[in-house]
Parts: C-alpha cells; structure tokens; sequence
C-alpha cells in the first residue's frame, strides 16, 4: 500500500473517533457507518484486509493495552465466569453457529461450516466496555467483558486452526484436534510466563525513559512472535506478559510511566480507530465474489447466521452464569450474588470486529465456499455493532442497573491517601533527623509537609460542598486557579523569549517545568 492512502485512513478515521465523542453514537459504529459509505466514494482507494498484517500488527498491541490497564486481582477474581465465556462459550459458540450454518446452506460440509463458527465465535469487546464505562455498569461486569475480550481471541484463533485442518482434510481427528488447541494453550501461557520476569526486569533498569517506551512498544510484538515461532497461542503470551508488567508497573521510574501512559493511549486510539474502519471499507471486497449467492438466498443465510450468533450467546451466558451458583455452595459464598439483568447485559454486549474479519480473510482460496465464509462473517459483524452496539446504551438504561457507587470509591481513595500521607510523614521526620538533611532549610522542609497536606486533603475536598455559584469543589477552585497561575508564568516566559532576555533553550526548560507542574495539580497533587 503506498504512503498517502495509509495516512489518509489514519487521518480520517482519528477525526471520525474524535468527532463521535461528541455524539450519543459510540466511536465504532460511526467508524463503520464511515467506512461503508467511504468504501463506494470515487477516488477512495481499496483497503483489503490483510490478515497478516491485522493480526501479527493490530492484534499484538491491542491487547497489551487492554491487559495492562487491566486489574490482575479482579480478574483473578473473576476468573470463572471470565474463563466460561472465553473459552466455553467459544467453543459452543463454534459448534452452534456451525451446526445451524449446516443446517441452513445447501452443501456446505460440516467442517467447513465450523470454520465459520470458530471465524465469527469471539466477540470484540472494544466498544462494549467503551458503553460499559461511559454509563457506568457494576465494576463486575465491565471486569467480566475485558477479561473475556483478552482471552476469547486465542481460544477462537486455535478453534479455527482445528476446524480448517478437518475441512482440507489434513485433521488427526478430534483427539489431535483436542491435543492441538492444549499444546497451543498451554504453549502461550508458558511463553509468557518465561518472558514476563525477565522483561519486567530489563525495564527497571533501564533509566532512559525513551529506551523505556521503545521497549514497551516492542513488548507485544516480541511476546505475539515468540509464541507463534513454537506454534503456541501469541495472544495468551502478550497477554500474560501484560498483566505481570501492568500489575508491577508501580516498580518503573515515574517519568516512563507518564510517557508510557501518553504514548499507548494515542497508540491504542488509532489502532482501535483504524481497525473499526477497516471493517467498514471491506464491503466491496466481499461483496465482489459473492456471485453465487446473490439475492434473497444470502441475505436468509446471513439472518440466520446473525440469529445463531445472538441466540447461542444467551443459550451459554444464562446457565454458565447460574448453574455453577446452584451446584457449588464455594461458588455461591465467594462470589456476590446476582439477578438476570448482569447476564442479559453480558449476553447482549457480544458485538463482531475487526479479529472475525482478519480470520476470515485468512482463510485459503482452496476452502470451498470461501467467499460465503466472507460474506457471512462481515455481515454478523456489521449486525452485531449495529443491532447490539445501538440498543446496548438504551438496553442498561432500561435495566436500571445499579452504577458504581462514587462517593463509596472516593471515600476509599480518601482514606487509602489518609493512610499513605501518614507514613510519608512518618518518613519525613525520620529523614529529618538524619545529619544528612538537617541542614534542609526550614521553610523547604515546610513546603515538603504542604505538598504532603494537600495530597491528603484533595481527595476529602471531593466529598464536601460544592460552591454555589460555579458549582466547583473546593478541589476543583484550586486546579482552576493553579492553572491560571501557570498560564501567567508561561506567558511572561514566551514574552522573555520573544525579548532574547532568554534563549529558546532555556524557554523549553521553563515550560516542561511548568507542564509537569500543571499536570500535577490536574491529578490532584500540589505542585
């Protein structure tokens, strides 16, 4: 592909994300809607997927994002339900939509029909935990639809693997099959368990936070090829190694973390970005060799298929979210107890992205029925974001599901800061007393105590009243007032600058100064 078109689909599909947080309309969907339209404009270019570029280039860094952003401990928590829908119901989910895709197409093998099942079997949860945050679903649930979003993939991509060795007739049988998706399993934990000590350990002592950065975009990429080289699952390695180093990330030199935090958040928004448009794009390519089964035949197929997808998803959610409760006492005193609503959320949120379509496309040419295969699998996807992606917003509104209790959580960061000022006092007056530092000047060791104070109080400040007249709490009035005194320096900076009082050099010094000390009081600590 050459520069300009790629640039261009960066371009627009950043602006198209940006311009949707301004609508009630969830980013992918609008990404799609764009990419349909744009992909019968003159002049547009033909973006075709390429499998191996979306899955060894998109995928890798996609998921190390989300798993390091991920908590280790709810997810461990949650590991049962997590572990039912990203490998059970995956798997169900394969033989179901198989079944019915046998039933429904005239000639198409059984096999081959599996093919379909495990392309179109793991849900992309992007935008489902996008809608989740945004209307602030229990931390359960969304906790439920990330972790299965970061394991369904290798699951779906193994599934996959199996069914298109028995539809060329290259299968051992279904013990070889069995044995296949194990190796593969067990293979990706184990590479990642392998590589995740020792990298951690490379990034904490590397003390450049440039060579830091270039080593954490490197870590997925590594982590996805490793695995892959033994034939074992690179999406359970890179995210194996994502959840060690997100759950340690504590460890790292806080300027690494404040350049890595910036630099994934504009690589996750424009992978994500590009990938929901890509989908889009991708109509008049499937479109193309679908001669055989144009009209009202293929469009029956897709429905069915659709409804398959839909249906098999709430045949699995419900008993695999109550069955276990009723059979295990365990389960029932060490999980929280729940109703129907959190399961009809869970098993609507079951949206198609850019994975199925990446895997379809992967599919040989010598695969009968190939482009219905295509065809299928992108109008599921289509289906999916738009059925599922517009009424998911209404559908947990109308639920009434209990939100995250605000005030609970910022009572608890008050008192866990509480906690955590308390010994940094405690240290503070230790270090005093050392004849190292005894000769700090009083109003320094004064002005440690302030920046210890204001830390403290920040987040109590929260809880309080709010002012009347600008509705802002206390802690609020200070960022705000913070900011406009920082805006006054900087100007009388530019202005020195300007003035050759100082030279350009000098003037970087001053601004980084004053940005690290804006961003401070912007994440509630005294600069």
């Amino acid at each position: 592909m050459e520069v300009l078109p790629l640039v261009s689909l960066v371009a627009v599909s950043a602006a198209v994300a940006g311009a949707a947080r301004r609508t009630p309309v969830p980013a992918p969907l609008l990404l799609v809607a764009v990419g349909l339209v744009a992909a019968y404009v003159p002049g547009v270019p033909s973006y075709a997927l390429d499998p191996h570029i979306v899955l060894p280039l998109l995928l890798p860094p996609l998921l190390h994002t989300a798993a390091v952003d991920s908590s280790y401990l709810d997810l461990r928590a949650n590991i049962r339900p997590i572990a039912l829908l990203s490998v059970g119901y995956v798997l169900f989910a394969t033989l179901a939509v198989g079944w019915v895709t046998y039933l429904v197409v005239p000639g198409v093998a059984l096999p081959v029909a599996l093919v379909l099942g495990a392309v179109v079997a793991p849900p992309d949860a992007v935008a489902a935990t996008a809608i989740a945050r945004r209307l602030g679903l229990p931390s359960r649930v969304t906790t439920i639809l990330q972790g299965e979003s970061l394991v369904n993939d290798a699951t779906a991509i193994t599934a996959y693997k199996v069914a298109l060795a028995a539809a060329v007739g290259a299968s051992a049988g279904w013990a070889g099959g069995v044995t296949e998706f194990l190796l593969a399993s067990v293979g990706g934990v184990g590479v990642g368990l392998l590589l995740m000590v020792p990298i951690h350990q490379l990034r904490k002592r590397l003390r450049e936070p440039l060579l830091q950065n270039t080593l954490s975009l490197l870590i997925p990429f590594v982590a996805y090829a490793a695995a892959e080289r033994v034939h074992a699952s690179g999406v359970l390695a890179v995210v194996v190694v994502a959840l060690y180093l997100g759950h340690r990330n504590w460890q790292v030199d806080f300027a690494t973390r404040l350049q890595e935090e910036a630099v994934w958040k504009v690589v996750a928004f424009v992978l994500e970005s590009v990938a929901f448009a890509l989908i889009g794009l991708q109509l008049p390519v499937v479109l193309k060799g679908l001669s055989e089964y144009e009209g009202l035949a293929a469009a029956w197929y897709a429905v069915a298929v659709f409804l398959a997808v839909v249906v098999a998803r709430f045949m699995w959610v419900f008993p695999a979210t109550f069955v276990p409760r009723w059979v295990s006492e365990r389960i029932r005193a060490r999980e929280p107890d729940t109703d129907w609503k959190s399961p009809v959320i869970v098993g609507w949120a079951g949206m198609r992205g850019v994975v199925s379509l990446a895997i379809a496309f992967s599919v040989p040419m010598s695969v009968p029925h190939r482009n219905l295969i295509l065809f299928l699998t992108f109008t599921t996807v289509i289906g999916t974001l738009v059925v599922q992606g517009l009424t998911l917003p209404p559908l947990i509104r109308a639920l009434r599901l209990p939100p995250r209790d605000a005030r609970a959580e910022t009572l608890a960061e008050a008192q866990a800061q509480s906690e955590a000022s308390r010994a940094a006092e405690e240290r503070l007056a230790e270090l005093l007393e050392d004849p190292a530092n005894s000769t700090l000047p009083p109003p320094l060791a004064d002005r440690l105590r302030t920046v210890m104070e204001r830390r403290r109080n920040a987040v109590w400040e929260r809880l309080g009243e709010v002012n009347p007249v600008t509705g802002e709490s206390a802690d609020d009035i200070y960022r705000r007032l913070a900011g406009e005194m920082i805006e006054a320096e900087r100007e009388v900076f530019v202005s020195l600058r300007d003035r050759r009082r100082i030279d350009d050099e000098m003037l970087r010094v001053l601004l980084r100064r004053l940005d690290l000390e804006e961003a401070a009081a912007y994440r509630e600590e005294a600069p």
